[in-house]
């Protein structure tokens, strides 16, 4: 059978067991569509958020950020992973013992503010929206390389599969579509990975791999790399920029995960479907250890595929001459055909070659070698989904692998959209522009506003702002400068109003995004952005990515400013944030 036909055959099967899913667990009422009916046991629940979790930017994306940029991305693993102790803490019980339905609703209420939850809809639809590009982005990506199709062309059918089920099942649906999408995805990640250690160490543990000695050489599998790298110009891969820049930029990009990942509204709805407070609790850290299995995996992925991309090239070492054009393998003309692997013989020698030429330090070695320049561009984003072939695994492995990737952009993208529809139907629609709404016209408005979500995300997917990863890095941003702050502001500051609350969000909102816009475009639009996003052309030093933390503490800083020199919150007010941080019982959703 052709590795065509076999990545239909798996990726299909998948998709019939999720859209069966929906259809099966299809919501009847809006408590199923927001959090479907509050029935779902604490592991089901923590298997459902580690799949809304481990998104693109974890399967897809994330290990090729880790094979390209070496231990500084160790930042996304802590960020991501340290975010979920602060939710488990500090968020996700109180917020259950709330007992409404969305992130906007809690707001609105705490801060007694229809402006304050009108705000936080706002802030949850950008940052969900921008979310959500990585999402698509990731899906192209996948769809293209194993149907055969253009990037667009993959961009489009990934749209499509999740509108045929986020749309159908709502909160419902989509937790039990997550708990197979996590179960497909972790087999796919891990299988292929277990391989490749063995081929490369001898290990069949990765983390352990990692670690270990490189078989053919004998030396450890890290130092090889390292010397591999640095014979090309590139940086070691287990260094660090200690520059006092650069090591602020990782810290506050961490924070600025950590705190995004806490304040992030598709994984905070996921802890009102459970039916009591400490379930909430159990969820977060059920979640924790399904996505340990991925995470710990990843800077093996990472490390082995870069290794192994050299030693493709290189097959006869660094120093030798590398494969001509016309040898390449056939990994690298499968990916020429989505446009993400490109190549340009810039000194007409007919070979591939691959070095740092931004290096100038480097550049008399490549003048002397006859090289005018590096010729292969390889797309951060295609090395999870490429790894099988590089290391020439079974086809079983690629379709297998296919299908996770898949199952890890769409049940993330299927979890951002949900958010985006409860805040514009449940809170804008029913809230504020027709409270007499019924349920089944909430509904209708859920839905409408879901597949509203999935053309705008499409569209934006087209020329996304950077790789999935750093795309979704951006939402994290928001989310830290927005969400985050009013939340815990909300639960544990009594003193802080509705004025407080909408000026600081509202600060925190504009500082962030036109920060990001000015670096990234407007609105993500290419050609527009006014500074390049480098250390030395930013403000302080702090790139796009790392600026959510600082507009966080600008959140901070401005909410009690402002509750300070205006009216002191509400007595009853007060009564309920103590009642919320008492962490026994469950309120009932009340649909107002």
């Amino acid at each position: 059978m052709d590795q065509y036909t076999l990545n239909l055959i798996v990726v299909g099967a998948s998709f019939a067991l999720y859209i069966g899913i929906a259809i099966w667990a299809r919501a009847g009422t809006t408590a199923e569509f927001y959090a479907a009916g509050r029935g779902v046991h604490p592991v089901m629940n923590g298997m459902a958020t580690a799949a809304d979790w481990m998104s693109a930017a974890s399967f897809i994306s994330l290990a090729g950020i880790v094979a390209f940029a070496g231990y500084p991305a160790s930042a996304y693993l802590m960020g991501w992973t340290g975010g979920y102790v602060l939710l488990a803490l500090l968020l996700a019980p109180y917020l259950r013992k709330f007992g409404k339905f969305t992130v906007p609703e809690f707001i609105g209420d705490r801060f007694y503010s229809p402006t304050a939850r009108l705000v936080a809809v706002v802030c949850l639809i950008i940052a969900s929206t921008t979310y959500v590009i990585g999402q698509m982005t990731g899906a192209g990506v996948a769809f293209s390389r194993f149907l055969e199709v253009s990037n667009e062309t993959g961009l489009y059918i990934g749209a499509a599969i999740v509108f045929m089920y986020a749309v159908l099942g709502g909160m419902k649906g989509i937790t039990y579509t997550q708990v197979a999408q996590y179960v497909v995805l972790i087999i796919a990640y891990t299988i292929p990975a277990i391989f490749i250690s063995l081929q490369l160490t001898g290990n069949p543990v990765p983390p352990l791999g990692l670690f270990s000695d490189y078989t053919p050489t004998g030396e450890p599998l890290l130092a090889r790399l390292n010397e591999v790298v640095q014979d090309l110009g590139f940086n070691s891969y287990t260094a660090q920029d200690g520059s006092p820049l650069a090591v602020m930029n990782m810290v506050l990009f961490t924070l600025s995960l950590m705190i995004g990942t806490a304040g992030l509204p598709h994984v905070i709805i996921r802890f009102f479907t459970v039916p009591r407070v400490a379930d909430a609790r159990w969820s977060a850290g059920w979640a924790l250890v399904f996505i340990a299995l991925l995470y710990l995996t990843c800077p093996a992925v990472g490390a082995m595929a870069r290794l192994n991309i050299i030693d493709t090239i290189y097959p006869n070492g660094t120093a030798s001459e590398p494969i001509s054009y016309e040898e390449r393998p056939d990994w690298i003309r499968n990916w020429e055909v989505t446009g993400l692997i490109t190549y340009e013989d810039k000194n007409g020698d007919g070979r591939i070659e691959y070095y740092n030429a931004d290096n100038a330090t480097f550049a008399a070695e490549a003048e002397t070698r006859g090289w005018q320049g590096s010729e292969l561009t390889v797309n951060n984003d295609i090395l999870v989904l490429a790894n099988p072939e590089i290391a020439q695994l079974p086809g079983w492995v690629i379709a297998l692998i296919a299908a996770g990737g898949l199952a890890a952009a769409l049940s993330t993208a299927a979890g951002l959209l949900l958010a985006i529809s409860s805040a514009v139907s449940h809170d804008l629609i029913k809230a504020t522009i027709n409270p007499n709404i019924s349920e089944k016209g909430e509904l209708l408005a859920a839905r409408i506003s879901m597949a509203v979500a999935i053309a705008v995300a499409t569209w934006l997917g087209l020329n996304p702002p950077g790789f999935a990863a750093q795309t979704v890095a951006l939402a994290f941003g928001i989310a830290a400068a927005t969400i985050f702050p009013a939340l815990m502001m909300g639960i544990f500051f009594k003193r802080i109003n509705d004025t407080g609350a909408v000026a600081g969000m509202l600060t925190g909102l504009i500082f962030t995004v036109v920060y990001i816009f000015m670096h990234k475009g407007w609105f993500f639009i290419p050609g527009t952005a006014q500074f390049p996003d480098t250390i030395s052309d930013s403000l302080l030093g702090i790139q796009s990515t790392a600026i959510g933390s600082v507009g966080a503490i600008l959140n901070f800083a401005v909410a009690f400013l402002v509750a300070r020199s205006t009216k002191p919150t509400p007595e009853h007010i007060r009564e309920l944030v103590e009642s919320v941080r008492i962490p026994r019982g469950a309120g009932i959703a009340v649909d107002h």
